[in-house]
């Protein structure tokens, strides 16, 4: 009688999961576990929000799994050493699981895999939450893609032909010993706040059925809307699947053919191909991080070293996370963030915008406060996003992306009614104020909204000449030497 571990980490489901079904095909037995430690992630640990979805993520794969007649088992210390307990408990002859694509990750999994098998253990690793792995994409010269277009252009020939794989039809069980070393429950792994924070996370459902229920809406609405939606925070126009992706609760297979299968039945068909090139974007991000494990703390451009940023601002910071920079639009985003544990995709670039050209504060201030608040937080895709808006990324440009969040606001949310929503003080302002309350100083005193924090005209200019300063200097110091 054969007996696999399946080693669940971020592929929280048990449909399209290649490590599951592998080991279902491949042995007499399976034992489903989670290892919780978070040490072994360093300051890229999850954060308080990713916390809270990772708890409710782990409940419903238990339950899931309960109804099938199998159970998670839990249990908490260094990785190999659970795994290693667990392998000897249960007689198990061979580990599945998925791969993880953080850099200091892949390292961990490596010496696992080999430390196991040294110890005569069979490891067998999938590909779970990709449509292709970074390692597998590269130029005609053999090196990593710098730009997104050319790099979506090759991936998008390779997705298309594989079906996601089902639940498998059983699952045959094998238990652990209740005495087990490290065991533990998914409660007593502390991951729900101590004070509730979280009351604003009730439209979630972190889970596989929570994800398929999201696509499903996404499906039947917004994704025939999504070119023009997608950049209205008032509107759902967005598929809110990022959560349930980050965890491995859904996979981006499985989003292609839902999509392809439901347009399909549909008398109009929607073009999904914008959206698909999003989940194009969030591969990018993986593969940049792959190939340049430096990028979530430095510069994608190492030119950017040499930028100059404002002193570090404790006094903005703070209002900026709070939400109280005066500036309407940013300050919903902020607000939004913290009450829900998300942010509108357009909302995020205004307000990374705010604080690294108009207030010229360093990306990593904003990395690291989106890391510890967002429920979808990702270390590719946050620090992709951010060094893209600070203009120290792949495919940045920042000179044309210091957004003026004024008209952003105008043209993305008319009518105010994202603002008015998450900025109460401002629920009855009249026309343009909603956008521009300063304009009005009078009218703004008595609403007790903050004025702004920055002048938006002259701290654009500002950041300009920085920008401007950062080419002269370069162009100033020459080519760099040979290596």
């Amino acid at each position: 009688m054969s007996t696999a571990i399946v080693w669940f980490r971020r592929d929280l489901r048990l449909s399209d999961n290649p490590a599951l079904h592998a080991a279902v095909a491949s042995c007499d037995r399976v034992v489903a576990l989670y290892a919780h430690a978070p040490d072994e992630e360093g300051e890229w640990a999850p954060g308080a929000a990713s916390r809270w979805w990772l708890h409710h993520s782990l409940e419903a794969l238990d339950a899931s799994l309960r109804e099938r007649g199998a159970r998670l088992h839990v249990v908490q210390g260094g990785s190999l050493a659970c795994l290693r307990s667990a392998v000897a408990a249960a007689g198990a002859d061979s580990v599945y699981f998925n791969r993880l694509y953080e850099p200091h990750l892949v390292a961990r999994d490596a010496a696992i895999r080999d430390a196991l098998e040294a110890d005569g253990t069979a490891v067998h690793a999938f590909n779970a939450s990709l449509w292709s792995e970074p390692g597998d994409i590269v130029t005609k010269q053999g090196e990593p893609y710098r730009v997104f277009t050319p790099f979506w252009r090759n991936l998008r020939t390779r997705i298309d032909g594989r079906s996601p794989l089902p639940v498998p039809s059983r699952l045959p069980v094998s238990d652990l010993p209740e005495d087990i070393a490290g065991r533990t429950s998914i409660a007593a792994l502390g991951l729900l706040p101590d004070r509730d924070w979280a009351r604003g996370f009730v439209d979630w459902t972190p889970g596989e059925r929570g994800a398929e229920e999201m696509l499903g809406l996404f499906a039947d609405d917004a994704v025939a809307h999504y070119t023009e939606g997608r950049d209205l925070p008032a509107r759902h126009g967005t598929s809110r699947l990022s959560p349930h992706l980050h965890w491995g609760e859904i996979s981006p297979m499985q989003i292609l053919a839902f999509l392809r299968e439901h347009a399909g039945k549909r008398r109009k068909s929607a073009d999904i191909e914008p959206f698909l090139r999003q989940l194009g974007w969030r591969e990018f991000a993986q593969h940049l991080l792959f190939h340049f494990p430096n990028t979530a703390k430095e510069n994608f451009n190492p030119a950017f070293d040499a930028f100059r940023w404002a002193k570090r601002d404790p006094h903005a910071l703070r209002r900026w996370r709070e939400g109280r920079t005066g500036i309407p639009i940013v300050d919903a985003g902020m607000r939004e963030l913290w009450a829900t544990g998300w942010m509108h995709n357009r909302v995020r670039m205004l307000v990374a915008s705010l604080l690294t050209k108009n207030l010229r504060q360093h990306w990593l201030p904003g990395e690291a406060w989106f890391w510890d608040t967002l429920v979808d937080a990702d270390l590719a895709n946050n620090a992709m996003g951010w060094q893209w808006v600070a203009g120290s990324g792949a495919d940045a440009a920042p000179y044309f992306r210091i957004f003026n969040p004024v008209t952003q606001s105008e043209k993305f949310d008319p009518d105010g009614a994202y603002i008015r929503r998450w900025v109460p003080e401002l629920a009855d302002a009249p026309g343009r104020l909603v956008h521009a309350p300063w304009e009005d100083p009078s009218w703004l005193q008595r609403t007790g909204y903050p004025p702004p924090l920055v002048d938006l005209k002259s701290s654009r200019e500002a950041a300009l000449m920085a920008y401007r300063n950062l080419r002269a200097d370069r162009a100033a110091a020459g080519p760099a030497p040979a290596a």
